[in-house]
């Protein structure tokens, strides 16, 4: 492998960290949104975390296509052809396992929360339909009748 290679690939590898470093604190802040009172916030976050997620894949094909087709061990590679970048790697591969880990506690606490939603909408749209019938047109109470008269069973 040439030093400009080494180089490029490196600088590549540098990065694409550097993105995996930001994925993970959005994924953070996405999470302490989740856990928090204002949902709002929830949406440029989303946004971001799109467009950072875009990123990070387009610099890990990147450096895919430094390496020779048919290789498999990454740690392998670097060790015979850019040893420098090992542990720019491994912080790499700790940072995905971690943003690995957060998305899935996020997508997990969406859940929990959208389930919630459901149903404190279903208890509302229920209690709307049982007091549809408590007023008249002419705003005045009106409670529903029954066709049992008093004293019967």
């Amino acid at each position: 492998m040439t030093d400009n290679i080494a180089t490029a690939f490196l600088a590549g590898l540098n990065d694409e960290c550097a993105a995996l470093r930001a994925f993970v604190v959005l994924l953070e802040d996405e999470q302490r949104t989740l856990l928090g009172t204002h949902p709002e916030e929830l949406l440029p976050l989303a946004e971001a975390k799109t467009k950072l997620a875009d990123k990070v894949g387009s610099l890990s094909k990147a450096r895919r296509g430094f390496l020779p087709q048919g290789t498999r061990d990454t740690v392998e590679w670097l060790r015979k052809n850019a040893p420098q970048g090992l542990p720019v790697w491994q912080e790499a591969r700790q940072l995905a396992a971690k943003a690995h880990s957060l998305n899935q506690t996020n997508g997990e606490l969406i859940q929990i929360k959208l389930r919630y939603n459901q149903q404190a909408l279903a208890a509302l749209a229920g209690a709307a339909q049982n007091a549809s019938g408590l007023y008249g047109a002419d705003g005045q109470a009106s409670l529903p009748s029954t066709t049992r008269t008093l004293g019967s069973v």
